[in-house]
Parts: structure tokens; C-alpha cells; sequence
């Protein structure tokens, strides 16, 4: 049996890096703040629980289609190598998959070290026949594969539809890096596709206002990074569905007049300003496979539900 490595990370973010971005994004004429910062390790505990509510499809409906089509997705992809897990959370979606495509090595990647370590201290304890490490790393910006991780028989596993908070471009611009990191093996990805505004809005802002609690903790990450004095109370969780763009947006409201301030700037926020938190694109199948094909991938494979809510791809 193979001994696993130590845990620890292999490359760690550093919250000072972020206060430029953040700082950027906050002055801006329309404020935004990047969704990345949603995933403090409240955050990261707080999205756990919006997969498991009712109203949000995409978690249930991806794991229904890995499911379903485990045989024909553990054939398509690279068995006994590398499973790469970009966004890995409690790490549940690819322990999913341990048992068909039967990784020596799983590499899982995050943006909240402390969430990750909690959750593959947890793991490697119930696949102690599975190498594991963890590395926090902001991918967004980029993506860095140790060169201790063998280049063959990689398959990268990147769930969820999070694909969908980047714009296209910047979409584009990830996906080549996996293409480009792969080498022979490929990408597991989950697409969520175009539907109707109801269940999106469900999806979005649920009744027990957990996704709603989930935005707003997005202030606190901010709070404790850069040091600003944003009041919670003080904004109100919105959904917009731009149909223009094909996707979900998120946002605070400011609720009244205010006066924001961190060390070196402020800004003031009127009554009814909102700060964009989040994009969520929506794909039809040909969008993504034109997506895929223009960042190099040559074929996939693709798994749907029956509602066609939900598109589980295999692309090499």
C-alpha cells in the first residue's frame, strides 16, 4: 500500500494580496467584489448547506448524472492516475468518484485552506490507499500544478457549473490552462444549462434565505481582510436574471446612506446601490462545446438529466 504524503499545502494564498483587487473593486463606479471572496471558511460551511436545500437543483442534479453514468464516465476518463479537483469544498463530489476511477493521487484545490484541510484530514483518513494533498491556490488567477504531480494519466474535475462565474474570456482563458495542464488526460466538468427564470429564482434566493445569508457574509470575508467596517444588517441579498448575458447575478442593496471606510480609502454607498457579488452563466450544450473546442479540447463526451437542467462533460 502506498503511504500518502504528510498533509499540508503546497502553495498557500496570502490574504494581503487581495486588498489591491478588493480595494479596486470597491472604488469602482459600480462596485463589485469578486466571488472568490464568498468562500471564508463561514462561507464555504454556509454554500454546504445551500446543496442541500430543496430549491437548488444543480448539486443533486450533477450527482444524479455522475451516478447514472459512472461506467461510461470512469471509461471515458484516465483510471489509477491523478484526480485534480479545482474547488474542491468538503471534497464530496470527487470522493464520488474514488470508487470508479480509482485515483493513486488526489489532488484537492481551494481558495479556503482552513475548509479544504478540515475536509481531506476527514478523507484521508476514511482512503488511506489514496495519496492526498492539498493546496490552496487562487486559480482564477492562476492555475500552478506542482511539478511533483505526475504529468500523465491527469484528470482535472471541475464540478458544480462554477465555470459559470467567469465571463467568457476568462472562462476561455482557465479552461486552455487545464487543456495545457492535462497533458493526456482530460477534464470532468458540470455545466448548468439555460432554463426557466422560476427555478433559477428559487435557486437564487431561497426560502429559508440560507444563499441570502451566504452573499452577505461576503462583507465579513471583506471586513476581515482589509479591515472596512461594512454593517451586514445594513444590505439586502438581490437576484437578477440578465437574460442579455445568459446568467444569474447576485447582489447587496444598500439599505440606507452610508459611509464605508478601511485603512487608506473610503466609499459611500447611497440608499439602493447595490455591490455585484456574483455572475452564475447559464450554457446551452453547443455553447459549451464551442467553449471547450475554442480553449483547445478536441472531443467530449456528454451527460445530461432527463429535464436537461444539468450537463456532466468529459473533454480531452
Amino acid at each position: 500500500m502506498q503511504i500518502p504524503p504528510p498533509l499540508e499545502s503546497i502553495k498557500q494564498v496570502h490574504r494581503e494580496n487581495f486588498t489591491p483587487e478588493i480595494e479596486l473593486g470597491l472604488l469602482a463606479s459600480s462596485a463589485f467584489i469578486s466571488p472568490k471572496f464568498l468562500y471564508d471558511p463561514l462561507g464555504s460551511h454556509l454554500f454546504t448547506a445551500i446543496t442541500l436545500l430543496p430549491e437548488y437543483y444543480p448539486t443533486s442534479t450533477e450527482k444524479g448524472i455522475i451516478e447514472q453514468y459512472q461506467n461510461e464516465i470512469a471509461h471515458a476518463a484516465s483510471k489509477g492516475g491523478t484526480l485534480i479537483d479545482l474547488g474542491a469544498g468538503n471534497c464530496q463530489k470527487a470522493e464520488s468518484l474514488f470508487d470508479s476511477l480509482n485515483p493513486s493521487t488526489y489532488i484537492a484545490i481551494d481558495f479556503s485552506m482552513e475548509y479544504l484541510k478540515e475536509a481531506l484530514n476527514k478523507l484521508q483518513g476514511k482512503y488511506p490507499q489514496i495519496a492526498m494533498q492539498a493546496i490552496g491556490m487562487d486559480f482564477s488567477d492562476e492555475l500552478s500544478i506542482p511539478s511533483s504531480v505526475p504529468p500523465s494519466g491527469r484528470t482535472f474535475f471541475y464540478p458544480g457549473s462554477s465555470i459559470g462565474n467567469f465571463l467568457s474570456t476568462e472562462a476561455q482563458k482557465l479552461l486552455s490552462e487545464i487543456k495545457k495542464q492535462a497533458g493526456d488526460g482530460g477534464l470532468l466538468i458540470g455545466v448548468d444549462l439555460m432554463k426557466e427564470d422560476a427555478v433559477l429564482k428559487a435557486a437564487y434566493d431561497d426560502s429559508l434565505k440560507v444563499t441570502a445569508a451566504f452573499n452577505l457574509n461576503i462583507l465579513r470575508s471583506v471586513n476581515t481582510l482589509i479591515g472596512s467596517n461594512f454593517d451586514v444588517e445594513k444590505f439586502h441579498h438581490i437576484v437578477k436574471i440578465n437574460h442579455q448575458e445568459n446568467r444569474v447575478e447576485l447582489y447587496l442593496e444598500a439599505l440606507e446612506d452610508m459611509l464605508v471606510s478601511w485603512p487608506g480609502n473610503t466609499r459611500a454607498f447611497k440608499k439602493g446601490e447595490c455591490i455585484h457579488t456574483e455572475n452564475s452563466h447559464k450554457y446551452t450544450i453547443d455553447s459549451i462545446k464551442q467553449l471547450l473546442k475554442s480553449s483547445g479540447f478536441a472531443s467530449t463526451q456528454i451527460w445530461t438529466d432527463p429535464k436537461n437542467y444539468f450537463a456532466v462533460i468529459y473533454a480531452q
